[in-house]
């Protein structure tokens, strides 16, 4: 192991959770307010390199790998699941990193992690504060999905193990380089010559079947999850990468049209015009951006791109407690 994931592994370290060795990693002043970032499958954490150091100027940054993703334990058969995985997130903060405040940032599966964790502060399961909800490409409404063939394969049972069989580390970090990435990166690229060290630590391909399920999980609580969302009084941010085609941006328009163009409170939808599923790597600059605008309550008031820069980030919307009629409209702001 070298380049990316070796720094990286070397600035976390484990604790011990239900048998299984986690790693964790915390960046900038431990008495900063708190941002927990939350990673998507198939990668982990060191999907946030490019973010952790520019956020840790005025937050202290805290980022977990959940089990069978990076360099945490990969047991085969699980349980893989959102919601043991929205528990462990509780305790990490709560117990690991000693937090009962702060926003998450949540990217592809981690939305739905987030999701769940919302909803435990919410209702008083747990004594975390969420100040704020960042959730970024993730397929959130899974009927405006383009679920790749090769996720369709791997997530059931009679197709998975010949698929895995002739799957590498290497294979499936330049496949994603090469599809989820704009432009297109290749293994000379060191994001994801570092994914595929992360994917070979304790043989994770050859987990994948198992930490996939969670698309069976999503679709039967998405509505479930989504209109929590919606009676919840967190704030809540969607930034999405515009070109990304598995995670398309119909779905982060469908999440902000029926469930945060009304709701309560400041909710913002931002897109990234030149960045692909993977934002926070195609785009950190802008990404981190959007982030601290939204948690520091100075993003634009009127919508629109925040400069006259092509990759400037565009605040498309914000929510409003109820919409105008047609005629309110026409007659002025």
């Amino acid at each position: 192991m070298d380049g990316r994931a070796q720094e990286w592994f070397e600035a976390g370290q484990f604790f011990r959770w239900e048998g299984l060795e986690i790693f964790h990693a915390e960046f900038g002043d431990p008495d900063a307010p708190v941002v927990a970032l939350v990673h998507g499958f198939p990668t982990s954490s060191i999907d946030w390199y490019d973010v952790v150091r520019p956020l840790a100027v005025d937050h202290r940054v805290c980022v977990l790998d959940f089990p069978g993703f990076g360099f945490s334990d990969k047991p085969h058969g699980g349980p893989y699941t959102l919601a043991r995985d929205a528990l462990l997130l509780d305790h990490y903060l709560c117990e690991v990193a000693g937090a009962r405040r702060g926003a998450v940032v949540a990217h592809d599966r981690g939305d739905s992690v987030a999701l769940q964790f919302a909803a435990r502060g919410d209702s008083g399961e747990s004594p975390f504060e969420l100040t704020h909800l960042v959730l970024s490409n993730g397929n959130m409404f899974l009927p405006l999905s383009n679920l790749t063939e090769f996720q369709r394969l791997v997530l059931h049972e009679e197709t998975a193990q010949s698929v895995l069989d002739v799957v590498t580390a290497d294979g499936l970090a330049a496949g994603m380089g090469s599809t989820t990435f704009t432009p297109p990166r290749s293994l000379d690229d060191p994001a994801i010559a570092a994914l595929a060290q992360t994917f070979a630590h304790n043989d994770g391909v050859s987990v994948v079947h198992d930490t996939i399920q969670y698309l069976v999980e999503r679709s039967e609580h998405e509505e479930e999850w989504l209109n929590t969302l919606a009676a919840a009084a967190v704030p809540t941010t969607v930034v999405w990468g515009l070109c990304d085609t598995v995670a398309p941006p119909r779905v982060a328009i469908h999440i902000w049209d029926h469930y945060l163009s009304t709701k309560g409170g400041t909710n913002e939808l931002w897109f990234l015009p030149y960045a692909n599923h993977y934002l926070q790597h195609d785009d950190p600059d802008g990404f981190v951006e959007v982030v601290t605008r939204s948690l520091t309550g100075t993003s634009p008031e009127a919508p629109g791109a925040l400069s006259a820069e092509p990759r400037a980030p565009i605040l498309v919307d914000r929510s409003r407690v109820e919409l105008r009629s047609a005629k309110d409209v026409l007659a002025g702001p």
